[in-house]
């Protein structure tokens, strides 16, 4: 099958746009990519060799948009869409799968111009604007949340299956706020480090890139011991400072501190408690390594979605939500207390949410799907 896979914008959505094209790949399926040039699309696929062609078309978000900022993305969006279809009538695709995102719309919105079959994977519990849009004209509308779904599981790469585990005890405690990091995350990380070294918990934190080095500097001054996987981004006098560690060599130092890490799977199968967005990937990626979590969305998602991500895991009681305005650091010590006589059953729970053949379920929904079509 020849296949056009769009949309991103944000790692939420790249994230199982990777997932679903290593699962294409190895079906066989020649696939192209479509993003935009603005966001995360480049640095997820502009080197990505399993795709045969990409193109990422000049468009930015409409949402929240008003006057002539509303009309330039308007604008950008209608000269995209006339470029994507020229994509799709040169590419001749059985089907368009779309991830959501300003990324996706020239792409999807050309599929049902071109009646070119549409596919949609919607990540969050709030389904996004332009996936409400597409969902009558999508042939399958995918979702984690909704019951109308036909797999209902999220589509995640199989590694945090492989190195998921159950927890028995806290140990070590995950900080994240995305892969851009979050200022709000790193201050409290910052301020109940100490307190947490007391007793007995080492820390992880993924700051983002732009935080790192002030983040580092926070810790040294706190007189704690800090490991970094990369000293590169700090200066020579602040990389005395500090120790370069290995993940499998981490027991010298109170903190590891990374900007960002590509061995996240790794990460997660450390770590027994997170404190992070409620980013759909970065959610059912915790579910599926069985890592427990206090859940704190960022406060301007579109249409709130985290807020009713990290709620859907929350009211199964699975995990913590607790609003930005609210996070202090009684509520860690509250969400450890009330963890730490069930969290080998929360963690085993956690991992029921998922299945390792989710996506695999969805190619194989895809193909009876076009079949009948045809």
């Amino acid at each position: 099958m020849r296949v056009v896979i769009t949309g991103g914008g944000t790692g939420g959505h790249l994230s199982v746009a990777r997932t679903f094209l290593y699962a294409f790949i190895a079906r066989g399926y020649v696939c192209v990519f479509i993003g935009s040039s603005s966001g995360a699309d480049k640095m997820y696929f502009e080197n990505e060799t399993h795709l045969n062609k990409k193109w990422f078309l000049e468009t930015s978000g409409v949402v929240n948009k008003r006057g002539i900022g509303f009309l330039k993305a308007l604008w950008k969006q209608g000269c995209a869409l006339k470029e994507a279809c020229r994509i799709l009538k040169e590419f001749k695709p059985d089907f368009v799968l779309s991830v959501g995102g300003y990324s996706a719309a020239p792409a999807a919105f050309g599929a049902c111009l071109l009646r070119i079959p549409l596919i949609i994977h919607e990540q969050n519990a709030e389904i996004g604007r332009l996936n409400k849009i597409l969902k009558p004209f999508a042939k399958v509308f995918f979702s984690s949340y909704l019951e109308s779904s036909p797999i209902k599981f999220y589509p995640i790469m199989e590694v945090f299956f492989k190195k998921a585990r159950v927890r028995n005890a806290i140990k070590n405690v995950l900080f994240m706020g995305g892969s851009q990091g979050a200022r709000a995350i790193n201050a409290f990380a910052i301020g109940v480090a100490e307190e947490l070294k007391r007793r007995g918990i080492r820390v992880f934190h993924q700051s983002g890139k732009a935080d790192f080095v002030r983040v580092v500097e926070e810790y040294i001054n706190e007189g704690l011991s800090v490991g970094v996987l990369d000293k590169t981004e700090l200066e020579s006098e602040m990389q005395q400072k500090v120790h370069c560690v290995e993940l499998d060599s981490i027991n010298s130092v109170d903190v590891v501190v990374f900007s960002f890490c590509k061995e996240m799977p790794s990460v997660y199968a450390l770590c027994d408690f997170a404190v992070c967005r409620a980013g759909a990937s970065s959610l059912w990626e915790l579910c599926a390594n069985g890592l427990p979590a206090l859940f704190v969305p960022y406060p301007y998602a579109a249409r709130n979605h985290q807020y009713y991500n990290a709620k859907f895991i929350e009211e199964k009681g699975l995990g913590f939500l607790c609003l930005e305005q609210n996070l202090f650091c009684e509520v860690l010590w509250e969400c450890l207390e009330l963890l730490e006589d069930k969290i080998a059953q929360v963690s085993t729970d956690l991992q029921k949410e998922c299945a390792m053949d989710a996506t695999k379920q969805m190619c194989a929904t895809i193909e009876r799907t076009i079949s009948t079509k045809a």
